[in-house]
């Protein structure tokens, strides 16, 4: 497959598009692949290549697969409540 060939049928997503938000926002999951324009979300063929691709960045050091420490994720919920972004449920 070239870069410009079309990954994500559905979407006409690139595989250079993939590449670059790989490159570009590192993504943690490879389900956050579906911001690249909505790669993955359609009839899901092109999935197990996405996790392909995403599973190449990883090894390549390219994007990293691991979590936050639960201290930090509740720090980042903290910074996300306050910066009013949520809200947690039974909060008035």
């Amino acid at each position: 497959m070239q870069p410009d060939d079309e990954l994500c049928l559905c979407f006409h997503v690139t595989k250079r598009k993939v590449s670059n938000y790989l490159r570009i926002e590192k993504p943690r999951r490879v389900g956050q692949l579906s911001d690249c324009f909505g790669a993955g979300t359609g009839c899901g063929w092109c999935r197990p290549f996405l996790q392909r691709l995403f599973d190449q960045a990883v090894a390549a050091g390219e994007t990293s697969d691991e979590l936050p420490t639960p201290e930090e994720y509740a720090q980042m919920r903290a910074g996300y409540i306050r910066d009013g972004k949520g809200k947690p449920p039974g909060d008035s």
